[in-house]
């Protein structure tokens, strides 16, 4: 036999069984545990679970209340562009509009300056039809008075008489449009 083994069977207990002083111990130790954990450690865990969970739901609400105004300014954009949009056609339509006032405008401007360089025009080819018409009369007159001469054989130098036969024979051609023209 050993030494180990004897004083365990001469007690006689059952070794699975705790001693009593053991049984005390362990449950005023466990009374303080308990104690300390329940009056101490859980309001405080308690507290930071509820501050943690408040910050939680704070959290969620703020972003909540962040994706609202979010929204809401998002909204308030689209609206911002669609007015945008919606005034850069009205400009555009006044531009094209205005545009074709001033092409009117020019376009007239242009007829006027076409009518005034026409009327200018004729008013100068008039002007030198006269001043042809009047340089053919002269010399008509000059040639009409010298063949006048030839054929008479004198001479008609008296310019007064020269200008008589001159008109009347221009009168003549004048009675007959078509002989003229």
């Amino acid at each position: 036999m050993t030494l180990a083994a004897t004083p365990l069977a001469a007690e006689g207990a059952n070794p699975l069984l705790p001693h009593a002083y053991e049984l005390v111990v362990g449950s005023f130790a466990f009374l303080v545990v308990f104690l300390v954990v329940g009056k101490i450690l859980t309001p405080r865990i308690q507290k930071t679970l509820a501050e943690r969970t408040e910050a939680i739901e704070g959290g969620i609400k703020r972003a909540q209340e962040l994706q609202a105004e979010a929204q809401r300014t998002l909204e308030q954009y689209r609206a911002q562009l669609a007015e945008a949009r919606h005034e850069a056609a009205r400009l555009r339509e006044e531009a094209r509009e205005q545009g074709a006032r001033i092409k009117a405008e020019l376009r007239q401007e242009a007829e006027a300056e076409a009518r005034r360089i026409i009327e200018a025009a004729q008013a100068q080819i008039e002007a030198e039809r006269r001043q042809a018409l009047i340089q053919l009369r002269g010399e008509i007159g000059r040639l009409s008075v010298e063949l006048a001469s030839r054929i008479v054989g004198e001479s008609l130098e008296d310019e007064a008489r020269q200008r008589r036969i001159i008109d009347r024979f221009l009168e003549e051609l004048e009675a007959r449009p078509e002989a003229v023209r």
